[in-house]
C-alpha cells in the first residue's frame, strides 16, 4: 500500500465532505475528503482540464492521496493516466479496470477486491460491484467521522447487492442518467439506445426514484443527481421523478451538472 502523501495548501474543513468537478457523457471527477485525506474518484477530463477544475475548488493535484476509478469508460478514465504520471499520483482500481490497457504506465497502482474494504488514511472505502457494460465496473462507499457516502452512476439497474451496499448513506451521488421518452425520440443511433436503455446501461430517472425508495432517506442529508445525458435528460426531469419521494421537498437535491458539477458539502 503506497505511504500516506502529506497534503500542502488548503484543505476542506474536518469532517466527511465531498465536490464534483463535472458529472455526464463528456468527463466525470469526484473529490472525497475527511478533512486530512483528499481523493478523486475518476478523472474523465484531460490532464490541464482537470488541474483547472480543481483549481476551482483550491485544490493542486499533489494534494491528492490516490485516484480511484470506477471503470475503464473515457469519460472516467481518460486524465487518470497523465494526471498520475505528472503528478506521481497512485491509482486504485479493480483487475478488469486495469487489463483494460487504457491507463498505460503510471507511478503506482492497487488492485482492488470488490467488496474488500480497504482504507486511504482516515477513509474506509468499500468498492461495490455494479451491473455496466465494462470489464469489472465498480463503485465506491466512503466512511469517515461515523458518516457515509456513496458515489453510484453508471449501473443499468439497481440490484439488491447494490441495495444492501449503499443502504444508510448519508449522501449519495446517485445516477440519473436518462429520460426513457427522450432517449426514445433522441438522436442517438437505435444500437446506442439498446444499450444505454440495458440492463447494463445506465439508471433511468424512474429507476433512479425507485432505488432511492429502496434505499430509504430518513439519513440522507444530500442526493446529488449525476451522469445526466445532455441530450436524453433535462434537470426539470429529474426533478419530476424525484421530488415527490421528498414530499415536494427540493431542498436535499443537488445536481451536478457537466460544466460545473458541485461546490464542496459537508456531511453534518
Amino acid at each position: 500500500m503506497p505511504a500516506q502523501r502529506a497534503l500542502p495548501g488548503p484543505r476542506p474543513e474536518p469532517g466527511l465532505s465531498f465536490a464534483s468537478l463535472g458529472s455526464g457523457s463528456k468527463g466525470n471527477a469526484t473529490l472525497v475528503s475527511d478533512g486530512e485525506t483528499l481523493v478523486l474518484v475518476d478523472c474523465g477530463f484531460g490532464v490541464r482540464e482537470a488541474e483547472k477544475r480543481l483549481a476551482r475548488f483550491g485544490v493542486h493535484p499533489r494534494q491528492l492521496a490516490a485516484i480511484l476509478v470506477t471503470h475503464e469508460h473515457s469519460d472516467h478514465i481518460t486524465g487518470v493516466g497523465a494526471l498520475a504520471r505528472r503528478h506521481q499520483l497512485p491509482v486504485y482500481l479493480s483487475a478488469g479496470s486495469w487489463l483494460s490497457g487504457k491507463l498505460g504506465d503510471v507511478p503506482c497502482h492497487q488492485l482492488l477486491v470488490p467488496q474488500a474494504r480497504f482504507a486511504i488514511g482516515g477513509l474506509e472505502i468499500d468498492p461495490v460491484t455494479v451491473p455496466h457494460d465494462a470489464r469489472e465496473p465498480i463503485q465506491f462507499c466512503f466512511r469517515a467521522h461515523g458518516r457515509r457516502l456513496g458515489v453510484l452512476t453508471d449501473l443499468g439497474h439497481p440490484t439488491s447487492h447494490v441495495v444492501d451496499a449503499f443502504s444508510g448513506c448519508d449522501a449519495l451521488f446517485l445516477e440519473c442518467n436518462h429520460d426513457p421518452r427522450m432517449l426514445a425520440e433522441g438522436p442517438y443511433p437505435p444500437h446506442l439506445k439498446r444499450r444505454v436503455a440495458g440492463r447494463w446501461g445506465h439508471l433511468a430517472n424512474a429507476q433512479a426514484s425507485d432505488l432511492l425508495r429502496r434505499l430509504g432517506l430518513d439519513r440522507l442529508q444530500r442526493i446529488v443527481c449525476s451522469h445526466l445525458s445532455a441530450q436524453n435528460n433535462h434537470p426539470e426531469r429529474v426533478l419530476e421523478a424525484l421530488v415527490p419521494l421528498l414530499d415536494g421537498d427540493e431542498s436535499r437535491l443537488l445536481v451536478s451538472t457537466q460544466d460545473r458539477g458541485i461546490d464542496w458539502q459537508q456531511v453534518a
